[in-house]
């Protein structure tokens, strides 16, 4: 056995499958409005942009919890699983007001909005807790761990599917969807500890951010993120509407096939960020993200152009999609964290993803104001949506240039 191998943390894999489940089950309650608002959109009379703001709300939710939680250095207070169980707890109890108590937008909105913060305890934490036991492979767990995310955020389209088949309303789903972030809470906080090589996170600074994005490598690395951001929670949002509308145009008027079918469709992409994870460490992080924002808005426009043809194409068109939209995700982040000046990497990651995720809105709203309701709206939608990958390669091809690119996956560009 190699002497790199000895020295690596013995528990690695059991910790990151801990890990991996756990964000699966916790990260349930982020999209259980997405996953209903068909039927809330009929049973509370509302448009779809009202209900596009219920998931809106959870990503500024999440950029607001994830900058304060940097701003107090709460991950270095409180120990990793701790914290997420704590985070998890939170969000199932945030999601389950809104399945009990909400009776319209306005009333769902503040308890959207506390999934979001308590969420941000939940994914940053566990990508802390699965470096702190890797040094080899680190890019394969982390987009093991951003994997799981995008299939915790499909679980509510399954959960909805199944409360379809058997008859059931919306609340019994959004219920599931707590009950499942109650039991990614336990796992993780009774078998899930730190690693050995986790470091501090350094608290937030505006003035150590900056330094940072001072750096061109590190502007263009996130402006990849960002144009990755475009599109990604946007899809995830719609695709469900999308594809009810399209069976329908189709001949197939099945809203519960629909949410089954965007179940897989989200949770694909946790294959595809575990592949990319995994391949991004060998042939580059420039090469895997531009693949990827090819891939992903090929197949938006693609989705746009066959709305309405038969169900297995664009079930087809719709997985790739789903593979492709989030397989690049954690490597902007890793890019970040390897070409940021010394000490500055947490600040500007924290700057980054508040960003992104703020970002977010604008497309999810964006889509909901065109208010799609056939082939053009829909072609549309998607076209603008693809825009997003297009800067992002742009971005990632102009950093690929750069001498200071070997800094990324170990000369990797």
């Amino acid at each position: 056995m190699s002497r790199a191998l000895e020295n690596e943390p013995s528990a690695r894999w059991p910790q990151l499958t801990i890990l991996a489940f756990g964000m699966v089950l916790a990260m349930s309650p982020s999209f259980a409005a997405a996953a209903v608002a068909p039927i809330l959109r009929e049973e509370w009379t509302v448009g779809t942009l009202e209900l596009a703001f219920l998931t809106v709300v959870v990503q500024l939710g999440f950029a607001v919890g994830a900058l304060g939680l940097a701003v107090i250095g709460a991950p270095d207070v409180i120990s990793g699983p701790k914290l997420f169980a704590a985070g998890a707890l939170v969000a199932a109890a945030a999601n389950l007001g809104f399945g009990l108590v909400a009776t319209d937008p306005a009333s769902a909105v503040p308890f959207r909005f506390l999934t979001g913060m308590a969420l941000a305890a939940v994914y940053p934490v566990a990508m802390k807790l699965a470096a702190g036991w890797f040094r080899r492979d680190r890019g394969l767990a982390i987009g093991v761990v951003n994997g799981a995310l995008t299939v915790g955020a499909a679980l509510p389209f399954l959960f909805r599917a199944i409360g379809a088949y058997a008859g059931v309303d919306w609340r019994p789903v959004v219920a599931a969807a707590s009950v499942a972030a109650v039991a990614g809470a336990l796992l993780v906080g009774f078998a899930a500890r730190s690693g050995p090589l986790e470091v501090a996170a350094p608290r937030f600074s505006p003035a150590i951010a900056a330094t940072a994005f001072r750096e061109p490598s590190v502007r263009l690395a996130s402006i990849g993120y960002f144009g990755h951001m475009w599109e990604l929670f946007a899809m995830w949002t719609w695709i469900p509407i999308f594809l009810i509308a399209s069976f329908a145009a189709a001949g197939v008027n099945d809203p519960a096939l629909a949410s089954l079918t965007a179940f897989v469709v989200v949770a694909a992409g946790g294959v595809g960020s575990a592949v990319a994870g995994a391949i991004a460490d060998r042939v580059g992080r420039t090469t895997t993200t531009i693949a990827a924002l090819a891939t992903s808005g090929t197949s938006a426009v693609i989705a746009g152009i066959l709305f309405g043809a038969p169900v297995p194409i664009i079930v087809l068109v719709a997985v790739v999609w789903g593979v492709s939209v989030v397989a690049d995700s954690a490597q902007f982040s890793s890019a970040v964290s390897e070409l940021a000046p010394p000490g500055t990497a947490g600040s500007a990651l924290s700057v980054q993803t508040a960003v992104g995720f703020t970002l977010t809105s604008v497309t999810i709203l964006g889509v909901g104001l065109l208010d799609p309701t056939g082939a053009d709206g829909w072609r549309l939608a998607w076209i603008i949506l693809a825009l997003g990958p297009v800067v992002g390669i742009v971005a990632m091809v102009r950093l690929r240039r750069r001498p200071d690119a070997t800094k990324m996956a170990s000369g990797n560009r």
